[in-house]
């Protein structure tokens, strides 16, 4: 609707994670950075944590498009609610390997000899899961199993743990006590600042290469702000109804009332 009104080359504020959207604030910066120096240094466990919306699945994707495809082998599970045997079937499959579900073979051996032949070749596995705020206390000692693989000289696994606050309460319980001493690197992403949230909503709109580029006033930025509390996905939600309030009443800004009027009709109190 409002995409040729404004004449934009794409939508501008999709909820959908997109590497190519990528802003990296300081703290975003510094996640990236932070999951760079885990994998080049193979510190074989990073936790990353952060708000729902915050950013860190765009930033993990952002990771995996970085590394070379000819030295690194990545996994990525976005649906962790599952028993241990199906986590290491789901790892398998994302190695390529299919495995029959009523197969009883030994799974973390299978795995094991992958992974060799694969560090044999100079290759390296990273595995990232998210939502791992979801997993439960056997998966995550299944987990930790797992980074018990390696050879005399490297460890065959890196894990990437992403997930919401309830993560780190969940690895300081005694249960994970083994699991939390292996962890050598976590990054707690922060939300946009005022300042952020402005550039980000300006960033946006440049990528998309608006022939007419709908100005957002300060008073609607402050309103944005206030209500997404600098959360990039939230921010996107609203500027995204706001557009179109803009477009509905044939404007060429975004103002404090499309705002309010957006964030009244995706009911964020």
């Amino acid at each position: 609707m409002y995409q040729d009104y404004f004449g934009f080359s794409e939508m501008p504020f999709n909820i959908t994670p997109d590497p190519k959207f990528l802003f990296l604030s300081p703290t975003h910066h510094d996640a990236l950075a932070y999951l760079r120096y885990g994998i080049k240094e193979k510190k074989g466990f990073i936790v990353l944590t952060g708000e729902v919306g915050c950013g860190k699945t765009t930033i993990c994707r952002k990771l995996l498009n970085e590394l070379d495809k000819t030295k690194y082998e990545t996994a990525l599970i976005i649906n962790p609610r599952v028993q241990e045997q199906q986590l290491l079937r789901d790892f398998l499959h994302e190695l390529g390997e299919s495995i029959s579900p009523k197969s009883d073979i030994d799974l973390v051996g299978k795995i094991n000899h992958i992974l060799l032949n694969l560090a044999h070749q100079g290759r390296e596995v990273v595995l990232i899961i998210d939502e791992a705020q979801n997993l439960s206390f056997e998966v995550l000692e299944q987990i930790r199993i797992l980074s018990n693989l390696e050879t005399d000289t490297q460890k065959l696994l890196q894990i990437i743990l992403m997930g919401q606050p309830e993560l780190k309460d969940k690895l300081k319980q005694k249960e994970l006590r083994q699991l939390k001493q292996r962890i050598l690197v976590h990054f707690d992403l922060s939300s946009l600042s005022f300042k952020e949230t402005c550039m980000y909503i300006q960033h946006r709109l440049n990528l998309t290469k608006s022939s007419s580029k709908p100005n957002f006033t300060y008073w609607a930025m402050r309103k944005i702000f206030h209500k997404s509390n600098g959360i990039p996905r939230i921010i996107n939600n609203i500027c995204d109804k706001s557009l179109l309030s803009s477009f509905a009443r044939a404007g060429n800004d975004v103002n404090y009332s499309d705002v309010r009027r957006a964030i009244k009709e995706i009911r964020i109190s």
